[in-house]
């Protein structure tokens, strides 16, 4: 809860006029200058404001303005709310990029389409605060400023941190799906190394030359010739 109370203007009127309270505790309880409290006081300020009791809306005690009345030097506490308010959900949308950076944006999409193919228009729109027609002109190259646009990097254009921009390239490249057409040089499974050979004949033919016997007949005939010759 906040330290000053609601309508702070009207709480003062309604303290000066109530209470025997100093400027300054008024003033330190509305957290204004004393000054505009006591310009307040003389009608030279707040005039046609209507005082609002801090007692009836929970913001202050009987028991607490007597006891400031009762010592100019006491500070009055502001009463905690008793009523417990949800907290508001975080509204998705998209990043909100100053005024200043804004005819940036289409570089950083150019370096975003060029540099991380990989990432999806919903997460461009994410880092640069963009639009989806944006990024569409940027990729077709029909955006009116295409001739003039250079790729940015958006991190050092300041539209996005490196840890965000570092996330979603994570993502993205989580998200894509294994491209299987080509897995690289992978050795054979067992079944195909161990494989019998379909063309390797199942048994030798009769026409096969047999070599042992072509050498017995050579070394036969060797023989015999030495024999003629002595």
């Amino acid at each position: 809860m906040s330290n000053a109370p609601l309508m702070p203007k009207a709480t003062a009127v309604w303290l000066l006029d109530n209470t025997a309270l100093t400027f300054d505790q008024v003033a330190d309880f509305t957290k204004m200058h004393p000054l505009e409290v006591r310009a307040i006081a003389d009608g030279d300020a707040a005039q046609g404001i209507k005082g609002m009791d801090p007692i009836s809306n929970g913001q202050l005690t009987r028991e607490e303005i007597e006891r400031g009345e009762n010592n100019p030097d006491y500070r009055l506490r502001l009463q905690e709310s008793k009523v417990v308010l949800p907290p508001q959900p975080k509204r998705k949308g998209p990043r909100y990029t100053p005024v200043s950076r804004r005819h940036e944006r289409p570089s950083a999409i150019l370096w975003l389409l060029r540099n991380h193919a990989e990432l999806k228009d919903a997460q461009i729109m994410r880092l640069v605060g963009t639009t989806k027609s944006t990024i569409a002109s940027v990729r077709d190259r029909t955006h009116w400023n295409t001739s003039a646009l250079t790729p940015i990097d958006p991190v050092t254009l300041g539209l996005c941190s490196q840890i965000e921009l570092d996330f979603e390239v994570a993502r993205a490249a989580k998200e894509k799906p294994i491209d299987a057409a080509y897995g690289g040089a992978t050795l054979l499974p067992a079944s195909e190394t161990t494989k019998k050979d379909e063309f390797e004949p199942a048994e030798k033919g009769s026409d096969d030359l047999n070599v042992d016997a072509v050498f017995a007949k050579l070394k036969t005939l060797g023989g015999k010739k030495q024999d003629e010759e002595e």
